[in-house]
């Protein structure tokens, strides 16, 4: 099997941690493409002793870790983030922010994770307890839900309610998403792809950004499905079974994007 083939299946979840780790699909994107470039010129230099997902992702963050702050905004400018590309970074420390991503929503061990960021075990262990008191320091906010499971609802408004943001409602169809959205405005959306009635949690998402910006957390059972490369994609992304870390450094990143935005 070809190196291309082997990294094939390791791509839409490359693309899901750049994404969150820059806050939009196109800088995201741009920072996956960099990476398969690299892997192109110098196939032979790609990682042999580690296994292929690692080796992908190490090289991934070796590109992130030598841009320069030029760089971030060139690949950021298709989406107009540029001009606030300074004030995102500065209000959590980046590297601890992609320790958290690695380890909660990737899922790489401190061992793993250790290695994509050359730095000791401890020192990642340290870097994500930084990250959420990060998140315990981020501004509460209200939370539209929008799931037609009801276990899963109520886990995922607890770990919502634990964060200390409020919950607006919860909503099971596309059509009560958009009703509640429109009568409570949240700053937060969890939307479910597949609804009650067979309508979508894509459209209702874009019903919703119709009327007014707000960051969106998609949730599915396959984020492969929504991670093509195809545009307009979700920033960020939860993959069903998820774990509550993986949902807290989600809300987190969205919120801190959100934030910078909003402050910019």
């Amino acid at each position: 099997m070809g190196l291309g083939s082997t990294l094939q299946p390791h791509l839409p979840f490359l693309r899901r941690y750049a994404r969150a780790l820059t806050g939009s699909q196109g800088a995201g994107d741009a920072y996956v493409r960099a990476t398969l470039e690299a892997i192109v010129a110098a196939p032979d230099e790609f990682p042999k002793d580690v296994a292929p997902r690692l080796g992908l992702y190490g090289i991934f963050q070796r590109i992130w870790s030598t841009s320069t702050e030029e760089d971030a905004r060139d690949l950021s400018a298709g989406d107009g983030l540029e001009a606030i590309a300074s004030a995102r970074l500065a209000r959590i420390t980046p590297v601890s922010r992609q320790a958290l991503l690695l380890a909660a929503m990737e899922g790489f061990s401190t061992t793993d994770t250790a290695y994509l960021l050359n730095l000791e075990e401890d020192e990642v262990d340290g870097l994500v307890d930084e990250a959420l008191a990060e998140i315990e320091a981020q501004t509460r906010t209200d939370v539209l839900i929008i799931e037609d499971e009801p276990i899963i609802a109520m886990d995922i408004e607890t770990i919502v309610r634990d964060l200390g943001h409020d919950v607006t409602a919860i909503a099971v169809t596309r059509d009560e998403a958009v009703k509640e959205a429109r009568a409570h405005r949240p700053g937060l959306v969890l939307a479910d792809i597949q609804l009650a009635d067979n309508s979508s949690g894509i459209d209702a998402v874009k019903d919703i950004l119709a009327d007014f910006d707000v960051p969106v957390i998609f949730i599915t059972a396959f984020p492969e499905r929504l991670l093509t490369g195809d545009r307009p994609e979700p920033a960020f992304l939860i993959t069903k079974p998820f774990q509550r870390a993986t949902v807290k450094a989600a809300i987190s990143q969205a919120l801190f994007f959100n934030s910078a935005t909003a402050s910019a």
